[in-house]
């Protein structure tokens, strides 16, 4: 069994995840969540990277042979040199039994979050003005604005860091008073820097949750982005387009959930994120 993984910080990758099970429900998932070290976002990048690394390679000795980054701060931070250097580096025994070739060539691949929203979102912007909202990280890395120019050079991108927003999320307090306030603070903040702005990318995988709060303070006619459906939509056909790993995902309908924080505080977030209960066993990275 090989199946596929899904990675984050801590929970918002849950929501790329019920996207994930939605428009592939036969494949089988593992979601690792390292929330003992959590939040990623005002990590620097070496620190992030390394986070990040090992979560991937803990997948890969679970089975797994393909795995989402479900993080835009993972995205935006370590992708690139997770694909470039460790999928590519000799002496990779310890998941494969080999040390004859790298894991490339022996067909492990790791997929992340921003790339799915960005070739999707000139379709959806007509004003070509286009706001992003993120962790400090993400905003900071600058990545959206450097992807979206290789696909879309005339669209102009804007950032705007939303530091409590996750945090607001992880307490159970997306539809309060205090949710809101905070919302419309950095969406006035955010139009404040380019009132020509139609289309608004959630750069953060917890901020659907705050959606009704969004809807509220997002002026009608602008477009709200949540990832979710992109990155299930391309995962597809991703495994369309490479039947060998394809036929390496294996189909069984299932889900496990691990967690490098106390099981019990995951399974309370989980049910916020997923409106069911799971199991999930404790892991250490």
């Amino acid at each position: 069994m090989s199946p596929i993984g899904v990675f984050d910080s801590g929970y918002g990758g849950l929501t790329i995840l019920q996207q994930l099970r939605k428009q592939l429900p036969e494949r089988d998932f593992i979601y690792l969540g390292d929330n003992a070290r959590a939040p990623y976002g005002s990590r620097s990048f070496d620190v992030v990277y390394e986070f990040t690394r090992q979560a991937v390679m803990k997948l890969f000795s679970m089975g797994c042979r393909l795995v989402i980054l479900g993080c835009n701060t993972a995205s935006a931070k370590a992708l690139r040199t997770i694909q470039q250097r460790d999928l590519i580096a000799t002496g990779t025994g310890t998941i494969t039994g080999t040390e004859s070739s790298n894991l490339y060539e022996q067909g492990y691949r790791v997929l992340g979050v921003i790339r799915p929203t960005v070739e999707v979102i000139g379709s959806l912007t007509k004003s070509r003005h286009v706001g992003v909202v993120a962790t400090e990280g993400t905003v900071r890395s600058e990545s959206y604005s450097l992807e979206i120019a290789k696909f879309h050079p005339d669209i102009k991108v804007t950032g705007q860091a939303c530091p409590l927003w996750a945090a607001i999320v992880e307490a159970g307090e997306s539809e309060s008073e205090g949710a809101e306030f905070f919302v419309r603070k950095r969406i006035n903040q955010l139009l404040a820097k380019d009132p020509k702005i139609d289309t608004i990318i959630l750069g953060c995988t917890h901020y659907p949750l705050l959606m009704n709060a969004l809807r509220k303070a997002v002026p009608e006619g602008i477009n709200i982005v949540p990832q979710g459906e992109y990155v299930a939509r391309s995962l597809e056909d991703y495994l369309r387009r490479h039947p060998d790993m394809d036929a390496n995902c294996s189909k069984g309908g299932t889900v496990q959930f691990f967690t490098t924080e106390s099981p019990e505080r995951f399974k309370e977030c989980a049910a916020m994120f997923l409106h069911e209960e799971v199991n999930v066993q404790h892991i250490d990275l």
